[in-house]
């Protein structure tokens, strides 16, 4: 079987991640180039992977042959790296979370590909861990009956030198803070559990970092069906992170899945058990080594499959809209300090660098 050809623009703090698994764990993939303007960088992970390397994409992509590029650049310039790419050079995209800081942009990214007939795929790799699956398996089999409510919390550290590493982090126009960053697969998570959301409000600050946006915020969300969700985040914690989390309560059951990837099944429980309901917490309990977790292999492997035999991707470029435009809304409401509609029209959202005066 010929292999998928993949190239990389960004490396930064997550392209190993993706280097390692399209280097040693995929079979049907092949890395074979990569590419940042920071030539140091560029040079480190083409050497540690045995690749080519590049310090502008437009020389990478014309003198390299491959079928997807995957674009792990800063989170506000995704939308720009896609739209230039698809364009001129008709690939695949695989772009890491938020796939835009603007539902303008991230709109015009998933335009360009269908444009040009190209798969937009957006990282969500928690959805692939194990007590995920397990979780969505009894929504799906209606286990939990009527939805009451859902959290996600995530309490990580991130101290004043993870922001210094690069000059865009937590920045407006490149970043924003934790609810865009380190909580966006965790806001996925809850609205693909709990559907579609219809307000939220929401607080923000900045307590630790010495950055535009915020480190710590909380937001309550009304969903369509009644639920009400509850995002906690923060980069404040410490000495070092506690958990990355989800709990999913209904009429019939409660689930917890916790440690700190959202990968450790703490609570399964039923009023209606089925013989097997015993095993899940053993069965569903590993931990990962990083806040990265274990599901970023197995989302590969589904890019790869539904390039191959041309499927729809669990995680297409409409699915990674959702939650960017939940997030957005959350930050209307922080600057507001007023309920918003999900289907809102921006005038204080500071995301993408933009702020407009009411």
């Amino acid at each position: 079987m010929n292999k998928l050809r993949f190239a990389i623009v960004g490396c930064g703090r997550i392209a190993s991640k993706h280097a390692e698994i399209l280097k040693y764990h995929l079979p049907q993939a092949e890395l074979v180039a990569v590419c940042d303007i920071v030539k140091e960088k560029a040079i480190n992970i083409a050497q540690k992977y045995g690749v080519k390397h590049y310090f502008l994409y437009d020389e990478m992509l014309k003198n390299e042959e491959v079928e997807i590029v995957s674009i792990l650049t800063e989170s506000g310039n995704h939308a720009k790296h896609t739209i230039d790419i698809v364009d001129k050079y008709k690939k695949h995209i695989v772009v890491e979370k938020p796939m835009a800081l603007t539902l303008d942009d991230a709109d015009k990214m998933i335009e360009i590909c269908d444009k040009y007939d190209k798969k937009l795929f957006v990282v969500k790799q928690n959805r692939y861990n194990l007590p995920v699956i397990k979780l969505r398996e009894a929504l799906e089999n209606n286990r939990f009956g009527r939805l009451i409510t859902g959290t996600v919390r995530v309490r990580w550290c991130r101290t004043q030198d993870y922001y210094d590493q690069d000059p865009w982090r937590g920045t407006w126009a490149l970043d924003g803070g934790v609810f865009t960053n380190q909580a966006s697969h965790h806001i996925d998570l809850l609205e693909w559990m709990l559907g579609e959301p219809i307000s939220v409000f929401a607080k923000g600050r900045t307590f630790l970092a010495n950055i535009e946006s915020e480190d710590t915020g909380v937001a309550i969300i009304n969903f369509q069906n009644g639920a009400i969700g509850l995002v906690e985040a923060t980069t404040a914690t410490r000495p070092k992170d506690l958990e990355g989390s989800i709990s999913i309560l209904g009429e019939k059951g409660s689930v917890v899945i916790g440690g700190f990837a959202v990968n450790e099944m703490q609570t399964w429980s039923f009023v209606d058990p089925l013989p097997e309901d015993s095993l899940v917490i053993e069965s569903f309990k590993e931990n990962p080594p990083n806040v990265y977790g274990f599901g970023h292999i197995k989302y590969l492997e589904d890019v790869c499959d539904s390039v191959i035999n041309n499927k729809k991707a669990i995680v297409d470029g409409i699915e990674g809209r959702k939650s960017l435009e939940l997030i957005n809304a959350i930050y209307e409401s922080i600057e507001t300090n007023k309920e918003v509609s999900i289907r809102f029209q921006s005038q204080r959202c500071k995301l993408g660098g933009k702020f407009f005066s009411i």
